[in-house]
């Protein structure tokens, strides 16, 4: 059955993008070699990462919604969106394998006019190099000429309440004006503003931009902690304060690490490294090490060791009310205390088992009674259900990482 769109890869870009694409009635199937999410979404489950509740995908499979493993549907439509993952590899350059395969895939179907899109993090070039130039080869036709072919960052902020789909303006490069166009008429359907870059490589270093842009104050904040602790300065009061500054000025807050799927790219390809966010990288990335310090410091402090000690962590998820745990720096923590010979459980609302380093985590029933049993509280992620003042009361020593815990009731981070 023909269909107006096909998102290839169902992940946390692509379902986002088909649920915005059904909701606003276009016929929409999803794509995936891998079987199992294709499976769960058909029969209406939730996606393990959270990103979509259970509700809203029977929501969208009862508006038409399609997923399917069948590449021969991907030859019956009018736009391709690819969604699929890239991760940095060995080298710290984005792997673009799952890309290639997805292009692949559609190029050997690709018919006349229809509309290609790539939304996945990629190095600068790569929508009119490597792209381009599968998806020629596959089916013998020219882009720009025989299809049209443009790229788009994903924009999402997951759980999210005000940074809807609809309300986040949409960067399009096209590789020719008319290229551009196209991919402007098929995003004006699904968002209030859209943003014509001067080509595909600029939207793709706006992607580049915006995540270093994230990882490299994460960074500043996340140095600034340490330097607070020593100097016995509040960090969160002087971010509390900063932030009224209405000019030149945007908070970020410190944390135990920097999770979610936006990773850090401080090398593209050939081309010079990115010295700043290659050193912003390596501050985010001791930051679980420094949590530990921290809570055998604190333990020492009270009369105890890290050897033997009872350490309950809070949230292991990587961003707050969601079970993504995708970049969560908790699986450090957990592997480091453990190394230190702690004895390590965890509460989470939404996630019902983690295992580190193969290991099961004992997981606690009683958020109360855990953290009046433990030697030491730790606070992860600050997820809604979680009565930090309580908490306070009840917990024998409590380090909140997040600083969401009443001034005086915790040892802040």
């Amino acid at each position: 059955m023909p269909a107006d769109l096909a998102v290839i890869g169902l992940g946390h870009h692509g379902l986002p993008l088909a649920q915005a694409a059904t909701a606003a009635g276009i016929d929409t199937i999803g794509y995936d070699t891998d079987p199992r999410p294709v499976a769960e979404l058909a029969a209406g489950r939730s996606p393990v990462d959270g990103s979509l509740t259970t509700p809203e995908i029977r929501r969208m499979l009862s508006g038409g919604f399609r997923p399917t493993t069948n590449p021969a549907e991907l030859g019956r439509v009018r736009t391709a969106v690819l969604c699929a993952p890239t991760s940095p590899g060995p080298d710290r350059t984005l792997d673009l394998t799952a890309v290639t395969d997805a292009a692949r895939a559609l190029a050997a179907r690709l018919r006349p006019h229809t509309t290609v899109l790539l939304e996945s993090p990629v190095p600068p070039g790569t929508t009119e190099g490597p792209l381009r130039e599968v998806l020629e080869a596959g089916s013998g036709l020219r882009a720009g000429r025989d299809f049209h072919l443009a790229y788009s960052p994903g924009r999402l902020d997951p759980g999210s309440r005000t940074h809807g789909y609809a309300g986040t303006p949409k960067v399009i490069g096209g590789l020719t004006p008319a290229c551009t166009e196209s991919a402007a008429a098929f995003y004006g359907r699904l968002t209030d503003k859209v943003v014509r870059a001067r080509g595909p490589r600029e939207a793709e270093t706006v992607k580049l931009l915006e995540t270093n842009f994230r990882h490299v104050n994460i960074a500043l904040v996340n140095e600034m902690a340490v330097l607070c602790h020593e100097l016995g300065v509040d960090l969160w009061d002087v971010i509390r304060c900063a932030e009224t500054k209405p000019f030149g000025f945007q908070a970020f807050r410190p944390g135990p690490g920097v999770g979610g799927h936006g990773v850090p790219v401080d090398t593209v390809g050939a081309h010079r490294p990115l010295r700043l966010v290659e050193l912003a990288g390596q501050v985010n990335e001791r930051m679980p090490q420094y949590v530990v310090q921290r809570a055998a410091t604190l333990l020492n402090e009270h009369g105890k060791s890290a050897r033997g000690a009872r350490i309950l962590l809070l949230g292991i998820t990587y961003k707050p009310d969601l079970p993504d745990r995708q970049g969560s720096p908790a699986d450090e923590i957990a592997a480091r205390l453990m190394d230190l010979g702690a004895a390590v459980s965890y509460h989470d609302p939404h996630v019902a088992d983690w295992r580190v380093r193969e290991l099961p985590v004992p997981r606690a029933d009683s958020l109360y009674e855990a953290a009046a049993h433990a030697d030491l509280t730790v606070l992860l992620q600050h997820h809604r259900t979680y009565d930090l003042q309580g908490l306070s009361v009840k917990a024998q020593l409590l380090l909140d990482t997040r600083g969401a815990t009443p001034t005086g009731a915790a040892h802040r981070l």
